[in-house]
């Protein structure tokens, strides 16, 4: 099969992830069907088959696709040294990576008692744990570990809070990474 062929497949379901990732967020997953999807696409739903042989398999490609970056930034955050600096780059990285995905979040954010019944659920909360490793540090206090793990819920909070609030989104983003960098700081150099 020739490159073009593969190409076109990966598009294709490309395609089919973002027409049913918005159909999952406007409608919810459990309300929206194959048949719905195939038919804002355009297809058939044999052709949808093809790519996807149920809805929870097209949601778990979108997750699993949504969260490379978040991966890719976990296999990066462990190959660095527990310094102030990396844990602010995983924080910026992992604002940017939520950005990026926004779509994805808002729709887990959103349907949180279907996530939590298919297994993307736990691989969600596994990766969110890996995280949390990456902030915090044993020796830290009780409240400082608090702070480190709350600079990674106000980026999540952020999205979601915010968004009814009037102002330009991206200063919205830059305000809540910056109270989030203000978080990780302040537990990794306590004040006295």
């Amino acid at each position: 099969m020739g490159s073009t062929a593969r190409a076109s497949r990966g598009d294709t379901r490309q395609r089919i992830q973002h027409v049913a990732l918005s159909l999952f967020a406007e409608r919810g997953y459990e309300k929206t069907s194959l048949r719905e999807i195939a038919e804002h696409l355009d297809v058939t739903k044999a052709a949808l088959y093809y790519h996807f042989k149920t809805k929870e398999d097209l949601l778990i490609s979108i997750f699993d696709d949504g969260c490379k970056p978040l991966d890719e930034l976990i296999e990066w955050g462990k190959q660095q040294p527990r310094t102030l600096e990396t844990k602010q780059e995983l924080v910026r990285r992992y604002s940017a990576a939520l950005h990026d995905a926004a779509p994805l979040f808002r729709f887990i954010q959103e349907n949180q008692a279907t996530v939590r019944e298919l297994s993307i659920g736990e691989r969600f909360k596994e990766r969110m744990f890996s995280m949390f490793e990456l902030i915090k540090e044993d020796e830290w206090t009780l409240t400082d570990r608090v702070r480190g793990v709350s600079a990674l819920f106000t980026i999540h909070a952020g999205m979601f809070a915010l968004r009814d609030i009037e102002g330009d989104p991206e200063d919205k983003q830059h305000a809540v990474l910056e109270v989030a960098l203000e978080l990780v700081t302040s537990a990794h150099h306590p004040q006295s």
